[in-house]
């Protein structure tokens, strides 16, 4: 179930909407947070007043904003007699959907995600999204294939994203192809279980990752 917005969290959600269009065209920066508060007739003081970690704080809500308008869209559709590899593709094409007027700034996130010093909010919002899709789908799993299983398809949606950036097909259709293409390698999962269990003692760094921040 999705959460009821504050008054406040209705304000960033607004903020981060005028901001949007112009990362787009001056990328995650103090001359894209400027412009957007001016067109919108607000008060500079507005950004430190409501996103007090200024660009970093807003990247991570743009992922969380995202993560939120799939959830909300996919609360809506009865997924009981839906099979997992379809609920997974409709998880991500809605994701995607959200993000649909915004892929310049996608793009830029991309680019300011590369940064070193940034590595770590890119990783934070991958889990989160990827934990979302498996919790929005009613995957309650909590053994090791919990790890796995958010891995493979972190895999599926950076792939995919890359893939969708560039796009021109209509309605998408290249990329949700793409996307059925990829979800089969999430649905290997049982197949790759026991070699990963053996493997569990010295698991390579994503899972660490992913554990490190499970735990947190």
């Amino acid at each position: 179930m999705v959460k009821k917005l504050s008054q406040r969290q209705k304000k960033k959600e607004f903020l981060l909407k005028a901001i949007l269009p112009h990362v787009g065209f001056d990328g995650w920066t103090e001359t894209a947070l400027k412009a957007a508060v001016k067109d919108a007739g607000l008060e500079e003081t507005t950004i430190e007043r409501y996103f007090t970690g200024g660009v970093r704080e807003i990247v991570q809500y743009f992922s969380d904003w995202a993560d939120r308008e799939m959830l909300s869209s996919l609360s809506a559709v009865e997924l009981e007699d839906v099979k997992i590899r379809e609920r997974i593709a409709l998880a991500v094409k809605l994701r995607f959907e959200v993000l649909s007027n915004y892929k310049e700034a996608v793009r830029r996130t991309i680019t300011y995600l590369s940064v070193p010093s940034n590595i770590p909010i890119g990783v934070n919002g991958a889990y989160k999204t990827v934990d979302s899709i498996w919790y929005g789908i009613g995957d309650r799993s909590a053994d090791f294939s919990f790890y796995t299983k958010r891995a493979l398809l972190y895999g599926v949606i950076s792939a995919t994203m890359l893939f969708w950036l560039n796009d021109e097909s209509k309605d998408n259709t290249d990329t949700w192809a793409f996307l059925d293409r990829r979800i089969s390698d999430v649905m290997k999962i049982n197949s790759l279980r026991s070699r990963l269990d053996r493997l569990s003692v010295c698991l390579p760094d994503p899972f660490k990752i992913l554990r490190a921040l499970r735990e947190r």
